[in-house]
């Protein structure tokens, strides 16, 4: 197995499992594949929940330690902006889940952005990528936001001239992409290798589904229970499979929706009616680490996320099928599903900075 893939380098942030002392009785309920779910640590039913280790990589930029380790050199960089000042890391920063903390990004020269920047972690399990589903993969995307006027603002030929200049670059290249040189594909493909590194699939959710009884409370398998029901939760409706997405795009009733003119999401790539103002479903895992949440950064708390679901969002002209107009969901459930989604945060080894080429 590759060395990144053995010590997870994601969030600095630790956790411990939570012990529970008193055994829960197994209960069987339909999930929303179809499946039955046995809820008890380890059966045969959880397994569906399970993430693998290694993500999916292109035939074209298979994942290589040399791949990853030039990725997070250029991913830290901030001599790869426009202005020499802002790195990829400054937005999706490990010290904020590999998100920046604010409510909406902030791009070249400090403008303030229109939606919240998206955590990289399990962005290698997407089969698409951005709230708006414009780039299709990690290589597609990567190079995405140094194109971007308003984000990096980066001038990719002066770039990858500066990079070919470089001894410390040129040498990294030559190990990772041999014989292909330096260029955008290079580029691109090297900080989706590194990116394919960032990994939360070691939860106490995960080790309760591998036959730790005590690794998740009575609350958080209660919240689990009300997260896969139908009739409770819905929370499967979307966040469903092991990164606990469906890759899909919904309107989920924001009040940003209301308003004159709104962001109209995947609407501009897909123009359909329920296409309107729809967003790509984030993973679950991890989300403790991301506030503030949703697109628009509009909610600061989990708790608030399930409230706003429960009375079925603000705006309801155009609510994704997924959505109901009401949960039956009482303050103590509301606060067991939170509970649930806290037990999907994975403990993670402290992140070590790469050191840069000074030439």
């Amino acid at each position: 197995m590759n060395k990144h893939f053995r010590k997870i380098p994601s969030a600095i942030k630790t956790v411990a499992l939570v012990g529970c002392t008193t055994l829960v009785m197994a209960t069987t309920m339909p999930a929303a594949a179809g499946n039955d779910i046995t809820f008890k640590a380890g059966h045969k039913s959880l397994q569906q929940f399970l993430l693998s280790d290694m993500p999916p990589s292109p035939d074209n930029n298979k994942f290589t330690d040399a791949r990853a380790d030039l990725g997070k050199m250029l991913f830290f960089d901030p001599r790869v902006s426009g202005d020499n000042n802002m790195s990829c890391a400054t937005c999706h920063s490990p010290m904020f889940g590999w998100s920046d903390g604010l409510e909406t990004g902030k791009g070249f020269q400090s403008q303030v952005l229109g939606r919240a920047t998206p955590t990289i972690t399990n962005t290698a399990y997407n089969s698409i990528q951005m709230w708006d589903g414009r780039k299709r993969d990690l290589e597609d995307q990567a190079t995405g936001p140094m194109e971007a006027g308003v984000e990096m603002n980066t001038d990719i030929p002066a770039l990858l001239k500066w990079l070919k200049m470089s001894e410390g670059y040129s040498a990294a290249f030559k190990e990772a992409y041999p014989k292909q040189g330096i260029n955008k594909d290079t580029l691109a493909g090297a900080i989706a290798s590194f990116e394919r590194t960032v990994i939360s699939n070691n939860s106490p959710f995960d080790n309760w589904v591998k036959g730790d009884k005590k690794a998740m409370t009575k609350q958080q398998i209660k919240g689990f229970k009300l997260f896969v029901d139908a009739d409770e939760g819905n929370c499967l409706a979307c966040h469903s499979g092991p990164n606990f997405t469906d890759d899909g795009f919904h309107n989920v009733g924001l009040k940003s929706f209301g308003v004159k003119d709104p962001d109209m999401g995947r609407h501009a790539q897909k123009p359909l009616k329920s296409m309107k103002g729809a967003f790509k479903t984030p993973t679950l895992r991890d989300v403790t680490l991301t506030a503030p949440y949703f697109h628009d950064g509009s909610v600061a708390t989990l708790k608030g996320v399930v409230e706003h679901y429960a009375k079925g969002g603000e705006v309801q002209s155009n609510l994704s099928a997924n959505m109901k107009k009401e949960l039956p969901l009482s303050k103590k459930e509301v606060k067991a599903i939170v509970a649930f989604i806290e037990a999907l945060e994975s403990p993670h080894d402290n992140f070590v900075l790469p050191v840069l080429p000074l030439k």
